[in-house]
């Protein structure tokens, strides 16, 4: 009689988004079209996987004084507490206090790459976000502290080899705090995340790749608890900006 097995549920996970990527890489021919591909595939699966306090989505992240953060390939934010998103014609903007992760995904890791994901998510760390006090039914909590917003990197494969040698480690260590990448998956060869009490990254480079970065996230966004209470009226004062 067939049985359920946990471990075969977790492989095929990981082998369904290595497939998906491996056909956008290799049967795609236009750039554009394979990134958007590849991108997509990143997106299905953290929308499927993550718990549905969480979305994810290809957008710009807003702050109260009216900066945008470059395009973001796949933005991970609240939309339990948060109380508005914009949509238009297909192009998402999130404020910056619903967010908790943002990703760049590319086809290859390289250093470039890595210092453009590095870019992208500085430009939203470097926004401002607000944190009202909470009111409760005896009195006021205080107002919560900004909870930290995590970066990484998703690929399919690695321009080095081996994909997780001293290169990478060195392309991970430029920056300041703004850009650090604290996760990421190379979903051909392995995956990596920044080990807060160590202050080191932590390689792996065996395994299913990306279920166990699914697994990473989820722990790391367990442990982000909750995102501030955004102050509504620091964005309304734009309705009356000429």
């Amino acid at each position: 009689m067939n049985t359920w097995s946990l471990s075969r549920l977790l492989e095929g996970l990981h082998d369904d988004i290595q497939q998906r990527l491996k056909i956008s890489s290799n049967s795609l021919i236009h750039p554009v079209t394979k990134g958007d591909a590849s991108e997509r595939v990143w997106l299905t699966l953290l929308q499927n996987y993550l718990p549905q306090r969480y979305q994810a989505e290809t957008a710009h992240v807003v702050d109260s004084k009216g900066n945008f953060s470059q395009q973001i390939d796949v933005v991970i934010f609240d939309r339990q507490y948060s109380p508005f998103i914009f949509k238009f014609e297909g192009q998402t903007i999130i404020p910056a206090e619903s967010v908790y992760a943002v990703f760049e995904s590319k086809q290859t890791l390289n250093a470039e790459h890595v210092a453009y994901a590095q870019e992208k998510a500085a430009s939203v760390r470097r926004l401002h976000r607000t944190s009202l006090p909470i009111p409760y039914a005896q009195g006021t909590y205080p107002a919560k502290p900004l909870i930290p917003i995590l970066g990484g990197l998703l690929t399919f494969k690695s321009d080095w080899t081996p994909a997780f040698g001293d290169p990478l480690k060195k392309a991970l260590t430029k920056g300041d705090a703004n850009s650090r990448l604290d996760l990421g998956c190379v979903a051909a060869e392995g995956h990596f995340i920044f080990d807060q009490p160590s202050e080191r990254y932590l390689f792996t480079d065996a395994g299913k790749p990306a279920t166990a970065f699914l697994f990473n996230l989820i722990s790391l966004l367990q442990f982000s608890g909750t995102v501030p209470m955004i102050d509504v009226q620091a964005y309304a004062k734009w309705l009356t900006a000429n």
